[in-house]
């Protein structure tokens, strides 16, 4: 069996976070670093990933999260914010980005960036931010990946207020909102969770071969 499905079965939702345990700092890089390799529609990555390490500011966002433990005992607490607007800007962005790093010109991504501006401007304007909230999950993903490789603990988390949490980061400013949460650090020895069976779907009845 592969590393990678080994790994998936060692990870779970860790309710209990040993406070004495901190990511370190080359790890925390790795892990930052996966994030920043995503996948993305048109590779426009449009959302924002906050760190939260301040006590102060973590413990107003546990009483927005129906005050799980995990926001507060974790090494550390990321937040995904999606954009809430999709502008020309963002993919003129993109495009500099995209000259810059490869060596070309942008006359040469004229077509491309017309495309992905005829797409974005198609899209109703309530239909923008739940595009841009679904590229947040990806994120998400590599994240749980990266830290099981290292046998760090993540707990994706809905269970919060997004108003609460966009008022306390500041992130309705910067037309942000925040879509998903992840607690990241080392599991306690007193989870009990961490010895349960893991229960998914057999492939009977998750697969569908047509």
């Amino acid at each position: 069996m592969s590393q990678f499905n080994e790994n998936a079965k060692w990870r779970y939702a860790t309710k209990k976070f040993d406070t004495t345990k901190k990511v370190s700092v080359e790890d925390l890089a790795t892990l930052k670093e996966a994030i920043q390799l995503s996948a993305s529609s048109f590779g426009l990555q449009l959302y924002k990933v906050i760190i939260v390490e301040n006590p102060e500011l973590r413990a107003q966002l546990q009483s927005a999260s129906w005050g799980q433990s995990q926001i507060v005992d974790a090494s550390h607490l990321i937040v995904f914010a999606n954009q809430t607007t999709v502008e020309n800007v963002d993919v003129d962005k993109y495009l500099n980005n995209v000259a810059a790093t490869r060596n070309l010109p942008i006359d040469a991504l004229t077509g491309y960036g017309d495309y992905m501006k005829g797409f974005i401007g198609n899209l109703p304007e309530e239909v923008k931010p739940t595009w841009t909230a679904k590229q947040t999950y990806i994120a998400l993903s590599n994240l749980l990946n990266a830290a099981a490789e290292l046998k760090i603990d993540v707990t994706p988390m809905e269970g919060f207020i997004p108003a609460q949490y966009n008022e306390i980061l500041g992130l309705d400013k910067l037309n942000l909102n925040a879509a998903l949460v992840a607690a990241v650090g080392y599991r306690h020895e007193e989870d009990a969770t961490q010895h349960y069976a893991k229960v998914r779907k057999s492939n009977e009845d998750l697969f569908i071969t047509l």
